[in-house]
């Protein structure tokens, strides 16, 4: 059975309920006796294919006894599930934004990143990661947490089944120092190894190739196969979610900003010359 609603908010949720049954060690049935539901209903709401009423969504964060910053992000994910544009402006102990980012990735098949002015977080070393939480303000305590998760999120690139990673980067991304000289050289020379994965692609776009609309902001196309491709917005303290088919207006906008980019040999020279 394919899922009865593929909105970016329902799969983050289905995600977050599988999320906390594991981490407190209950299996599928156990939480399905303990709470008198059929566990093939259980199964579906964790799987996305049905959307669960926020009174169950409430019920089952009750009886696993999850946290309030957590069963807040949950229950918003719950209200707004069934929304075809997912707008995420209010983080809270794991941003509700973040779980969907982690769920598109761990799902999809093919990921296209246009990055107009940073090297893409599923690029990025630790210490250059760091250094952009850091610079943002976030406590030392909190960039470790963030850390960890953007860490584990890259293994999707170098798993037996690994997702195609396409990522267009601005040539700014290259001279805007992060931390300093010795952070930036590891970030080059990570990427110069990185793009040696045949599912790995950077393509990078020169500062004198002129306007095109792609200046306008960053985005994320995941795409999924036979589910309709999701398109990620980022600003600042906002996270916007739009579902798109596969003729979309970012899809063609992706096209327009590779027209302009280098090409992967080019792309990787020009790596390799700024690390000399």
């Amino acid at each position: 059975m394919k899922p009865t609603s593929s909105s970016p908010g329902s799969r983050a949720l289905s995600a977050s309920l599988r999320e906390v049954r594991e981490a407190r060690k209950f299996g599928l049935r156990e939480l399905a006796r303990a709470l008198e539901v059929d566990p093939r209903l259980l199964s579906q709401w964790e799987l996305g294919i049905r959307v669960p009423p926020i009174e169950e969504v409430a019920r089952i964060l009750g009886y696993l006894r999850v946290d309030r910053a957590v069963t807040s992000r949950i229950l918003f994910l719950a209200q707004h599930v069934k929304d075809p544009n997912w707008l995420d402006s209010n983080p809270s102990d794991l941003p509700a934004a973040l779980t969907g980012i982690i769920e598109y990735e761990r799902t999809a098949t093919k990921i296209t990143n246009w990055a107009p002015a940073i090297v893409p977080g599923l690029l990025q070393t630790a210490d250059y990661a760091r250094a952009i939480l850091t610079a943002a303000g976030t406590s030392e305590e909190e960039a470790d947490r963030r850390l960890v998760m953007r860490l584990s999120r890259q293994n999707i690139l170098t798993t037996r089944e690994p997702v195609h990673l396409k990522a267009i980067v601005g040539e700014a991304a290259f001279r805007t120092r992060v931390g300093n000289e010795d952070i930036m050289s590891d970030q080059f020379d990570h990427l110069v190894q990185a793009v040696r994965r045949p599912n790995i692609s950077l393509r990078i776009v020169p500062l004198d190739a002129g306007y095109h609309p792609g200046l306008i902001g960053p985005f994320i196309i995941y795409e999924f196969g036979d589910r309709p491709a999701i398109v990620h917005l980022e600003h600042h303290h906002a996270s916007g979610f739009l579902p798109e088919g596969g003729g979309g207006p970012y899809h063609a906008l992706a096209r327009v900003v590779t027209g302009k980019a280098l090409t992967e040999e080019a792309s990787l020279a020009f790596l390799r010359e700024i690390t000399r």
